[in-house]
C-alpha cells in the first residue's frame, strides 16, 4: 500500500512503468518532460521507490533537459527542524524525494559550457601572456585557480542541487540586496562586448580585412562592423529553440570540440611539446610571483582560470536548466516567441526528508556533479591552457604585447600556412564561445536576479524578462563596438578583457565567502559540505581577497590616492593600504569562524546523516 508519502512503493512504481514504456525517440526532444508531465498525478510525490540509481532509460531523460511537474500546493511544506534548510528572509520548502541519481554521461552539459566560457579568456589570452613573459614559473598559480575554482563551482551548485533555487534565489534569502549586488557587479565585469571584439579583430586579420569602411557618412573598423555581426549570430541562436538553455547547450559543445581539437594540431605542427621539459624546473617557484608583474593582468588570469566572476555564478542555473537533483522539479525559461506553455519556477524550492534512500541518493547526485565538473571543466582546461602555453613560450618569448597582438604580431609570422590557419582558428572560436557564453551568463544571471529581488513580486514574466534582457544587451554590444568614445575610444579589444577579467576577480571575492557561510549555517547536516571543502572554501576566500586588496590598492594608487597603496608584504602599504588589508583579514575571520561554527552547531543533528558522505563530500 502507498502511504501517499514520498518514497511510496506505489508511486514509484507508476514512474517506472511509464519510464519503461518510453522510447529512445524522446531523447532528441528539446523540450524534454516526464512523459506524463502533461497531467501529472494527483499524488504529491513521483520519485519513490527504494532505487538510488536511475535505470538506463530515465537516465537518458537527462540528455536535453527534464524538467517532473509536481503539485507544488499539495506537497507537504517543511517544518523548522534541523533536517530541513533553514528559509531565512523567504518561505518555507515543500518535501518531494531526491530524483534517482543517474550517469555522469547523462547530465554532461553545465560544465561544458563553462569551459566554453574559459577557453577565450584565460586559456588562449592572459596565461599564454604571462607565460611568454615569465615562463612556467607562474604556471602554479593556473593549476591552483583551475581547481580552486572547481571546489567554488561546486559549493555553488550544492543550495540547487538540495533545494532547487537559484543561487540567486539562495542569496535573496540571506538579505535581498545581495542579488542587485552582484547584478551590478556582473553588469560593471561583463558588460564590455572584448570577446566579440577580439573575436573579429582575428578574423578580419586572417581574412586580410584590416582597415576602416565608410558607413552612413563615418568611418569605422572594419572588425568593429564584423563584432556587432557576431552579436547578432549570438541573438538568433537562442530563437531555435523553445528551451533556450539548450540552443547554448549544443552550440557550446559543438565549438568546444573544434577549438579542442585545434589547439591540441597546433602543438603538433609548431613541435612547441618541447617546452614541456622545462616544466618539473618550475616547481621551485611555486608560491612565489615574478618581480615587476601586472598585478590587473595577473588577477584576471586568476580568475579566468576557468570562467570566473558572474559567470561561475550561472553553473547554479544551468544545472536546474538541466534538471539535477532537486531542479528537476523546477521549470526552465521558454522561449515566449515559440508559444510554448511556460514552466513554473517556483519562489520557495523543495526539500527532501532524510531517509536513508534519499541520503543515498544525495550521496550519489554529489559524486555525478563533481565528477561531471572535473572531467568537463577541469581536465578540460588543464588540457588546453598548457598547450597554447607552451605555444607562446616558443614563439613569442619575453614578448610585451597584448594577448591579441601577441598571437597575431609574435607569434603568426612565424608559423607556416598550417600553423597560422590553427591559431587564427582556435583565436577565433575560442573567443567567440566565450562572448557566446558571456551573453547567456549575464543574462541569465540577471535575469533571475531581477525576478528573484523585484520581478515576482511585481508579476513579471521570467521568459519574457529573460528574452528582454537577451536582445537589450546584444543591442548594448552593438552599440558599445561601433559607437563607443572617451575615454576608450581608440583602445584596443584586450583593454575591456582585462577591465573585465580583475573586476571579475574582484567579485569572486564576496560571493565566495558568502556561499560558504550560506552552505554551512542554512543547509541541513546531511548536505553540508565536509570539512575538508570547508578548509578548501577558507583558502579559496583568502585567495581571491588577497590579490583583491592587492588591486584595489595598486589602481587606487594609479589615479594618485597613494595612501591606499597596498603591498604584497603588507607590511610596507599606505595607511588606507592598512585599511584595506583590516577589512581583509575581517572578512576572512568571519567567514572562517562563522562557517565552523555553523559545522559544530549541525553536527549530530540528523539521524543517518553518515549515509549521504561520499569522498570530498
Amino acid at each position: 500500500m502507498s502511504d501517499g508519502r514520498p518514497g511510496s512503493d506505489a508511486d514509484g512504481s507508476a514512474r517506472s512503468d511509464a519510464l519503461d514504456d518510453s522510447d529512445d525517440s524522446d531523447d532528441s526532444d528539446e523540450s524534454n518532460t516526464h512523459p506524463s508531465a502533461s497531467a501529472p498525478s494527483t499524488e504529491p510525490s513521483v520519485a519513490g521507490g527504494d532505487d538510488v540509481y536511475a535505470s538506463e532509460v530515465e537516465g537518458k531523460q537527462y540528455r536535453g533537459t527534464w524538467y517532473l511537474p509536481l503539485r507544488y500546493e499539495e506537497l507537504e511544506e517543511s517544518d523548522d527542524s534541523d533536517d530541513y534548510p533553514e528559509s531565512g528572509e523567504g518561505g518555507s520548502f515543500r518535501l518531494a524525494d531526491l530524483p534517482r541519481v543517474p550517469r555522469v554521461g547523462h547530465v554532461v552539459g553545465p560544465s561544458a559550457i563553462m569551459l566554453g566560457a574559459s577557453l577565450g579568456s584565460g586559456e588562449t589570452l592572459f596565461w599564454p601572456v604571462l607565460t611568454a613573459q615569465y615562463g612556467w614559473a607562474v604556471f602554479w598559480a593556473f593549476v591552483v585557480g583551475v581547481f580552486t575554482q572547481f571546489l567554488i563551482n561546486t559549493e555553488l551548485q550544492r543550495w540547487t542541487l538540495a533545494t532547487g533555487e537559484s543561487i540567486f534565489r539562495a542569496f535573496a534569502r540571506v538579505g535581498s540586496y545581495w542579488p542587485w549586488a552582484f547584478l551590478v557587479g556582473g553588469l560593471i565585469s561583463l558588460g564590455w562586448p572584448g570577446w566579440a571584439a577580439g573575436a573579429a579583430q582575428v578574423a578580419t586579420t586572417a581574412l586580410g580585412l584590416d582597415g576602416t569602411v565608410a558607413l552612413f557618412g563615418a568611418s569605422l573598423a572594419t572588425w568593429k562592423l564584423v563584432a556587432a555581426a557576431l552579436m547578432g549570430v549570438i541573438w538568433l541562436s537562442y530563437q531555435v529553440s523553445s528551451v533556450m538553455y539548450n540552443a547554448v547547450e549544443v552550440f557550446q559543445i559543438g565549438l568546444l570540440f573544434v577549438a579542442i581539437g585545434a589547439a591540441l594540431l597546433l602543438v603538433a605542427v609548431t613541435g612547441s611539446w618541447v617546452e614541456f621539459a622545462d616544466l618539473p624546473a618550475a616547481a621551485g617557484s611555486v608560491g612565489t610571483l615574478p618581480e615587476g608583474l601586472d598585478i590587473a593582468v595577473f588577477l584576471g588570469g586568476l580568475a579566468f582560470a576557468g570562467a570566473g566572476g558572474y559567470l561561475n555564478l550561472s553553473q547554479s542555473l544551468w544545472m536546474r536548466e538541466k534538471g539535477y537533483g532537486m531542479g528537476n522539479y523546477q521549470g526552465r525559461v521558454k522561449n515566449p516567441l515559440r508559444g510554448d506553455d511556460p514552466e513554473p519556477i517556483e519562489r520557495d524550492g523543495f526539500a527532501f526528508r532524510p531517509t536513508l534512500t534519499n541520503l543515498r541518493r544525495w550521496r550519489g547526485w554529489w559524486r555525478v556533479v563533481q565528477l561531471e565538473h572535473l572531467l568537463t571543466f577541469a581536465f578540460g582546461l588543464l588540457l588546453v591552457a598548457p598547450a597554447l602555453m607552451s605555444v607562446a613560450m616558443r614563439y613569442a618569448s619575453g614578448s610585451t604585447a597584448n594577448a591579441i597582438q601577441m598571437w597575431l604580431g609574435d607569434v603568426v609570422p612565424l608559423l607556416g600556412p598550417v600553423g597560422s590557419f590553427l591559431v587564427f582558428a582556435v583565436l577565433f572560436v575560442a573567443l567567440f564561445t566565450t562572448e557566446y557564453a558571456i551573453v547567456e551568463s549575464f543574462v541569465r544571471n540577471s535575469a533571475d536576479a531581477l525576478y528573484e529581488s523585484y520581478g515576482r513580486e511585481a508579476g513579471w514574466d521570467l521568459p519574457k524578462l529573460f528574452w528582454r534582457l537577451l536582445t537589450a544587451f546584444c543591442v548594448w554590444g552593438v552599440v558599445i563596438i561601433l559607437l563607443f568614445s572617451s575615454p576608450f575610444e581608440g583602445q584596443e579589444p584586450f583593454f575591456f578583457l582585462v577591465v573585465g577579467a580583475a573586476m571579475s576577480g574582484v567579485m569572486m571575492w564576496p560571493y565566495t565567502a558568502l556561499v560558504l557561510v550560506m552552505n554551512t549555517t542554512r543547509l541541513p547536516e546531511h548536505v553540508q559540505p565536509g570539512w575538508a571543502r570547508v578548509v578548501g572554501m577558507w583558502w579559496a576566500t583568502g585567495f581571491y581577497g588577497y590579490f583583491s586588496v592587492l588591486l584595489i590598492g595598486t589602481w587606487l594608487n594609479g589615479l594618485g590616492v597613494a595612501t591606499f597603496r597596498t603591498v604584497p608584504t603588507v607590511i610596507g602599504s599606505g595607511t588606507g593600504g592598512y585599511l584595506l588589508w583590516a577589512g581583509y583579514f575581517a572578512v576572512q575571520a568571519y567567514a572562517v569562524t562563522k562557517s565552523a561554527a555553523g559545522k559544530r552547531e549541525a553536527a549530530g543533528t540528523v539521524a543517518d546523516a553518515d549515509e549521504a558522505v561520499g569522498r570530498f563530500s
